[in-house]
């Protein structure tokens, strides 16, 4: 008997959950008889009704198969050329017309003392036989003092010039090959005679000051060229080497007129016998055989 009312009661429980589960509140109050019946059901009802946001513990999820896509067939190697040779290649869009300066060219005005700078640069390039470019590269005062003394020594003179007057200078001259040298800080060292080993033996202990080039004579030279110049004989020991060539044929021609007549004879019929085509086809079939 009690199994019974117990199970009655749970019957009763389950319909007022029921009731309460589909919000009809007011029925489930009518249904239930006791305050006890109420708080079991509201218990029930808390335990067994999903909340929001609850997510139960494990879940099953469906793996299924992937699914098959067509590839594309690749083109063949012939239709790959085609496509690629004919493909279209748009024009590069030029800039507008004012996107950028005019290229046109300021004329640069000559003030009096410009034209006082150059006058007197047209008269150093007058006057010496050896004009050399060289850069400073940040020396001092007390540097180039040193410099200018070692330099002074072999008849050697600085000068410095600014090179917006030495390209107005050059651009109107014969020695317009020179106008690339002159960029940045640059010095000149002119003498009246080419002194270019002095000049290169004082540039060695001078490491702030590099050679660019030099105008030796009317003939611009690079680094290399100056160097090579430098390792040439002076002009004096050239002409003593010529003088003594020449006193030498003129001794040997006065000694070979000085002996008889019947020697000097001699020598001019073997020297006419060597100058004939006979004796030159000669000579050649020897030095063929």
């Amino acid at each position: 008997m009690k199994f019974i009312k117990n199970l009655q009661i749970f019957q009763h429980l389950f319909k007022t959950v029921f009731l309460l589960s589909n919000g009809n509140e007011r029925n489930a109050c009518e249904h239930v008889t006791s305050c006890r019946e109420l708080k079991m059901a509201a218990t029930l009802c808390a335990k067994l009704l999903p909340k929001q946001g609850w997510l139960p513990l494990s879940v099953s999820v469906r793996h299924g198969s992937k699914a098959v896509t067509r590839h594309r067939r690749p083109q063949h190697i012939l239709k790959q050329k085609l496509l690629a040779v004919t493909e279209y290649i748009p024009p590069k869009r030029d800039a507008p017309p004012d996107a950028y300066p005019p290229k046109t060219k300021r004329e640069q005005e000559c003030t009096g003392l410009m034209l006082l700078i150059k006058e007197d640069l047209k008269k150093v390039f007058q006057d010496n036989k050896m004009i050399a470019v060289v850069q400073n590269n940040n020396s001092n005062a007390e540097d180039m003092l040193i410099l200018r003394h070692r330099l002074h020594k072999h008849g050697i003179t600085v000068k410095f010039f600014p090179n917006q007057v030495m390209r107005l200078f050059l651009s109107d001259s014969i020695y317009g090959s020179m106008a690339p040298l002159f960029i940045g800080p640059t010095v000149l060292f002119v003498s009246k005679e080419p002194k270019v080993r002095e000049m290169l033996s004082t540039l060695r202990v001078s490491p702030h000051m590099t050679l660019l080039g030099a105008c030796i004579d009317n003939t611009l030279l690079s680094v290399q060229g100056v160097v090579g110049y430098s390792k040439l004989p002076s002009m004096t020991v050239v002409q003593g080497e010529l003088v003594s060539g020449l006193t030498m044929l003129t001794s040997h021609t006065v000694s070979v007129l000085q002996r008889h007549p019947g020697h000097l004879s001699a020598l001019l019929q073997q020297y006419i016998k060597q100058q004939s085509p006979e004796a030159a086809s000669e000579a050649k079939t020897e030095s063929a055989t």
